[in-house]
């Protein structure tokens, strides 16, 4: 009678598997590995954090933050590149893997052909400050006439290099026309540490990784790369208003898969991101870091990504960065 049982619930345990709504429910309550190529303290990191109960509430599954910052991202970007396209797998990224194939001479992967785009999220404003004890200028046309008073001099940091903090920066000093000393570090945590210990002069990041610091006043703010002021940070004033129309710089953020992933899944996938950032608590937070949601179809993030390649290979070129 044991054996028959066994026998029994096995067939149906068999039959019950081909059903697509036994096979969702199986899903629910499993892991969800959200991979970050950016280290803890980044923008990226602030924002998926703040969105990570949303994320599992929507999923229906235990969700699981881990930083890969290696090689300024690339070794995160490779972990979701070879996962198994089942939706267990996924990635938050910025700016930074579109400018990869511009300023690194060899990727480990393709982009984007390996990797599904699912939704671009919305953007996060780009600040730059400066360490208030090392340097006087407080707006842009100070900063940019001590630059050119001490050539070369002055020391800026980023999350590593080709990074959209690192090409935000020397967007920067392309229209003003100066120059500075690049000092990459591996990842935004430790940038932000040496430059309010003084050992770097200035950078360029996102909001919400050094919005505390500048409201203890352990940076200056000098500028935010917005068209127009950012609501949580009104007092910052744009470069645009600044007499630097051109200095404008969206650091975005996507959710990607690896590259295969069901029409379904990635629908299921998409469905849970814009019912997170939805979540009343997650816009609050999000309003609170001064990020733009605005999440969009997977078919728009696909194209999107093709076409922000073309954008940023050019300003690679505009702004001198030799790849390496």
């Amino acid at each position: 009678m044991t054996d028959r049982r066994t026998a029994l619930h096995t067939l149906a345990a068999a039959a019950l598997a081909t059903l697509p709504g036994w096979a969702a429910a199986q899903s629910e309550g499993k892991v969800v590995k959200f991979i970050l190529p950016n280290a803890t303290g980044s923008g990226v990191d602030a924002i998926t954090r703040a969105a990570q109960n949303a994320l599992a509430k929507a999923l229906g599954a235990t969700v699981v933050v881990d930083n890969q910052p290696g090689a300024g991202g690339v070794v995160g970007l490779q972990s979701i590149a070879r996962a198994a396209p089942d939706g267990h797998t996924l990635g938050v990224v910025s700016n930074n893997v579109v400018i990869f194939p511009s300023v690194l001479k060899s990727l480990p992967f393709n982009m984007p052909g390996d990797f599904t785009p699912i939704a671009v999220c919305g953007y996060t404003p780009v600040v730059l400050v400066v360490n208030p004890a090392r340097v006087a200028a407080k707006n842009s046309a100070e900063f940019a006439a001590l630059l050119k008073s001490r050539p070369g001099e002055l020391n800026f940091g980023s999350g590593g290099n080709g990074t959209i903090l690192h090409l935000a920066a020397e967007m920067y000093l392309d229209e003003v026309n100066a120059k500075a000393r690049h000092i990459p570090y591996k990842g935004v945590g430790p940038m932000v540490t040496d430059l309010i210990g003084g050992q770097i002069e200035f950078a360029t990041a996102a909001l919400p990784s050094v919005q505390q610091h500048i409201k203890s006043g352990a940076l200056r703010a000098i500028g935010v790369g917005t068209t127009q002021r950012v609501p949580a940070a009104a007092d910052i004033p744009t470069f645009v208003e600044q007499g630097v129309p051109g200095y404008v710089v969206e650091a975005w953020f996507a959710v990607i898969g690896p590259k295969g992933m069901a029409p379904a899944e990635v629908k299921r996938v998409h469905d849970a991101v814009v019912a997170a950032f939805a979540d009343a608590g997650v816009k609050e937070t999000m309003a609170k870091q001064g990020n733009v949601i605005n999440v969009s179809t997977s078919e728009v993030a696909q194209q999107f990504f093709k076409t922000e390649l073309a954008k940023y290979a050019a300003l690679v070129k505009k702004a001198g960065v030799e790849a390496q």
